[in-house]
């Protein structure tokens, strides 16, 4: 057989066995050479020319589907913490998880379980982008918050007339996890403090709504609320403000009760929202721009940025006020008025279930621009006018109040008595109307009170009724106090929060608020000002080089967010430019930044995390935790804590941890005997990020009920 030659071989003459051999020799001494020298000056580098702060970073192992199984045992489970494989580049990216879209709707059950199928088993890519940012040299104090119990920065745990006892609990994880679903009346609406139905049973009375009010069960649930039959990817914004899936939110009452104030209608598999509400059957944004137009001073999106409305049915009010670039902070009851701010949260709508019942609702003194009330059914006139002294409280100086009911604009004698009882009580507490007009398209009338900026109308009273409260009564502490019949006084030092009108929105969200002052620590150590600017900047550099690209976060899915440990809200400010918004949570034993969070134009509440937030299931898309997690394990047991945020956040729905290395690995490994896609466990030094993303999955067994 004839062998052929290739160009190469017949351009290249043969070489000989000694030439091969010579340059094989050369070519030997020369990398040991080379070696020598490499050797002698490696022994001069010193451990200072290492960043301390590389990543350490490590893809995680392609996992199977999870078996479909009531339980997992965590034994043998990765630690949470990637460290760095020797083979890895010294600079690497993070390793992230990109994850398909979900649209609004599938065509077929085939086309949702191929996107199920690609959410279980994501592809797993590098980045070009920057590292995740941790912060470092003058950065790193903004891991570690002062403690301070008393002056500007007291605690609500130190405030409340509640007993919340630390404990020093074990800190290591359970070795298995046994799940079960939910056995309750609430079924797939239940939310543990709001449906605990054996303190309710025994309350002695519920005239003031109590049965409303917040009870929770002394041991916080570890069972999982189970899905509505047909649940589905929530409609995305704003779409989802005129249509939702009607098997995420199954129920009729309303349709039955408000259709005819095109609260909400019925069609096909959507419940339809067309924006009208019992005062603006004719449509929300006329409602609003009706109101500027009876006031001109009310300014919407610029003087009135931050908006409370009690009792706010689907919230289509705060729903059409993001036109206007106002947020609301809507609350209604969870009663018979069937899942309504369920509707809300579900259309994308900020919302809170809470009742004006016996105690202060969970926000700071002095700052809602406007307090808004359309038919709302709360009677304010009642008992010294104590509910209406609560919104006083809420109030800021300067600030209106817009009540549109019945008694201002019909002659009936119920709501000619009320409307004479209500004129009496605002004018002993020193608001002034300064509008009464009757809408022609709407047919219904409001009326418009200020609370007053200084204190020479309380103290020229001829009647000190309701009287005024007494020094050491703080308007500030919310969590868990009872009402009380009196007025604070209004600040009078032009130093302190309260005395001026906040910065016009948009420039109020980024300067520090000007009653903090340099003389004073903020929570980090630095003087609050400088603390205010340097964690601001801090979260734009986190947003910007890791959460917008880093994570592979679809953005146009995520409307509705939570910063659950939210400090100064710089979380929340640096996503400002995206169509969500954000519930700022202060921990009530964490410093209180509330008032800060709200004279920057973004609103929130206190909460206690070893209870649960009144909220329903499935209402968030996105969860932060920075540092959380680590502080609550020191008061309350992690696991119904977790049980709690899987409650909270919706299938799909993704959580940020940011937290110590010991306590990420804690939660991942709770995280993952709940079947949830872990797409990122990074550490550096003791800190550590985790990037987890809840899926559809729940247990088939049953909690035995009790």
């Amino acid at each position: 057989m004839a062998f052929g030659h290739t160009r190469l071989d017949v351009r290249r003459a043969p070489q000989s066995s000694y030439f091969s051999c010579s340059t094989t020799t050369v070519a030997v001494f020369v990398a040991l050479c080379l070696v020598a020298v490499w050797m002698a000056s490696s022994m001069l580098v010193t451990p200072t020319e290492f960043s301390p702060f590389q990543p350490k970073v490590r893809p995680l192992p392609p996992q199977d589907s999870p078996p479909d199984t009531g339980s997992l045992t965590s034994a043998g489970q990765d630690d949470g913490i990637r460290e760095m494989e020797r083979d890895v580049p010294v600079d690497p990216p993070p390793v992230t998880q990109q994850l398909p879209p979900v649209t609004d709707s599938m065509d077929s059950e085939d086309q949702q379980e191929d996107v199920k199928e690609q959410v279980r088993k994501p592809d797993r890519q590098r980045t070009s982008e920057q590292p995740e940012v941790f912060p470092d040299g003058s950065q790193a104090e903004l891991f570690n918050e002062t403690t301070t119990e008393r002056g500007p920065w007291q605690t609500k745990a130190a405030q409340s007339n509640k007993d919340a006892k630390e404990q020093t609990l074990t800190s290591s994880s359970p070795v298995s996890f046994t799940w079960v679903l939910c056995n309750v009346d609430a079924g797939t609406d239940y939310i543990p403090c709001l449906d605990n139905t054996e303190a309710i049973k025994k309350l002695r009375s519920t005239k003031h709504y109590e049965h409303r009010e917040r009870h929770c069960p002394e041991k916080p649930p570890t069972c999982l609320v189970p899905l509505p039959e047909g649940y589905r990817n929530r409609i995305r914004w704003p779409k989802s403000r005129d249509q939702i899936w009607y098997n995420n939110v199954p129920h009729t009452k309303l349709v039955e009760y408000k259709g005819h104030q095109n609260w909400v209608k019925v069609s096909g598999e959507y419940l339809i929202f067309p924006g009208g509400g019992t005062q603006f059957k004719h449509g929300a944004l006329h409602y609003i721009d009706f109101i500027q137009e009876a006031k001109k001073d009310v300014a919407w999106g610029k003087r009135s940025r931050v908006v409370l409305d009690v009792g706010c049915g689907v919230a289509s009010f705060g729903g059409y006020l993001f036109d206007r670039d106002v947020i609301t902070m809507s609350f209604a009851p969870k009663d018979e008025h069937e899942a309504q701010v369920q509707f809300a949260l579900e259309r994308g709508i900020p919302a809170i279930s809470a009742v004006m019942g016996t105690k202060r609702l969970p926000f700071s003194s002095r700052v809602f621009d406007v307090v808004h009330c359309a038919r709302c059914r709360v009677p304010w006139h009642i008992e010294g006018g104590k509910l209406l002294l609560e919104l006083d409280r809420l109030l800021r100086p300067g600030g209106y109040f817009v009540w549109s009911a019945t008694p201002v604009y019909q002659k009936l004698p119920e709501d000619v008595e009320i409307w004479q009882a209500m004129s009496a009580l605002t004018s002993s507490m020193c608001w002034k109307m300064v509008n009464k007009v009757k809408d022609r398209v709407n047919r219904v009338g409001i009326a418009i009170y200020r609370k007053p900026t200084d204190n020479s109308c309380y103290e020229a009273r001829s009647e000190t009724n309701p009287p005024l409260c007494g020094e050491y009564d703080d308007p500030d502490a919310a969590w868990n106090i009872s009402l009380g019949a009196c007025m604070h006084k209004l600040p009078v030092d032009p130093t302190i929060r309260g005395s001026q009108w906040p910065e016009l929105w948009p420039l109020r969200l980024e300067k520090p608020p000007y009653w903090l002052r340099g003389s004073e620590a903020g929570v980090y150590g630095k003087p609050a000002p400088e603390d205010f600017q340097a964690d601001y900047e801090h979260w734009k550099r986190v947003v910007s080089n890791s959460y917008m690209n880093g994570l592979g976060i679809d953005w146009s899915s995520v409307r509705n967010v939570m910063d659950m440990k939210a400090v100064y809200a710089g979380f929340a400010a640096a996503l400002r430019n995206l169509k969500v918004w954000v519930m700022n949570v202060v921990p009530i034993d964490s410093p209180d930044t509330l008032p800060i969070i709200y004279e920057r134009g973004l609103f929130g509440l206190y909460h206690d995390w070893c209870e649960s937030f009144s909220t329903y299931p499935r209402t968030y898309d996105l969860l932060h935790a920075n540092h959380l997690f680590s502080k609550v394990k020191k008061r309350c047991e992690l696991l119904p804590v977790i049980v709690e945020v899987d409650r909270v956040l919706r299938p799909e729905g993704r959580l940020i941890v940011r937290d110590n290395i010991e306590t990420i690995s804690e939660v991942e490994n709770i995280v993952k005997s709940l079947h949830w896609e872990v797409h990122m466990s990074y550490s550096q030094d003791k800190e550590g990020l985790l990037f987890v993303q809840k899926t559809t999955w729940r247990p088939n067994e049953t909690e035995d009920k009790l």
